[in-house]
Formats: C-alpha cells, sequence, structure tokens
C-alpha cells in the first residue's frame, strides 16, 4: 500500500481482515511478520495510522480500540488514484496497465465504465 511501511500494511491488514474493533495486544497476537514485536512497538504503529487517518480509535477504558477508517478496497483504488496524479504521463500509464489486465479483468472495466457513464446520465 502507497504511503506505509511494511508492518503499517500489516497491521492494516490485521484490521481489515478482524472487522471489528481490536485493543493493541489483539492486533499484537493476531500479526504474522515473522518478527518477534514489543507491544508498544505495534501501540506507536497503531498510534501513526491514527495520525495519518487511515485508523480510528475510540477510548474504552484505559484502553483504545482501533479499526480502519476506510475499506481495503478504497485503499487500493486511492493508491491507483495517486499513481496517476503523481505520473507525468497519466495517458500513457493507464494504456499500461490496460495492458496488463485479464480478460476477466477487461470485462470488470468495461462494466464498470458502462455503469458510471450511465449513472452521469
Amino acid at each position: 500500500m502507497q504511503g506505509l511501511g511494511e508492518l503499517e500494511a500489516a497491521v492494516m491488514n490485521v484490521l481489515w481482515d478482524a472487522g471489528e474493533p481490536l485493543k493493541v495486544r489483539d492486533v499484537l497476537e493476531r500479526l504474522d511478520t515473522g518478527k518477534q514485536l514489543a507491544y508498544t512497538t505495534v501501540m506507536t504503529v497503531l498510534d501513526n495510522l491514527h495520525r495519518k487517518q487511515w485508523v480510528e480509535r475510540e477510548r474504552i477504558g484505559k484502553a483504545y480500540v482501533y479499526e480502519a477508517a476506510f475499506g481495503r478496497e478504497d485503499a487500493s483504488a486511492q493508491a491507483l488514484r495517486d499513481v496517476l496524479d503523481s505520473s507525468q504521463d497519466p495517458h500513457a500509464v493507464l494504456l499500461r496497465f490496460v495492458e496488463s489486465v485479464s480478460d476477466e479483468e477487461t470485462d470488470l472495466l468495461r462494466a464498470a465504465l458502462r455503469k458510471k457513464r450511465i449513472r452521469r446520465r
């Protein structure tokens, strides 16, 4: 995910997969990074993600619970948008992307474009 470090992306995946607010300890227990992580490390990552507006948090008792501020698909779509916005030639990027998609993905793109065209009328 663009704009996130490896550990931040792993934490986001835990939150998206959970589908419910989690405490720091819950996130730590579900993380599978292949490394032993400290509670404070995960707490810092969640705090950073909150500051970056990737997660929302609510205090329950003495602890915060965290949940994703938006869905995985929204994050992926925004990453694609960021690539286009940062490109000097977004037309070329889109053409290269279209050349790389499968037949099934082509059908999905066509259906989405038809849907968008209908909504604009």
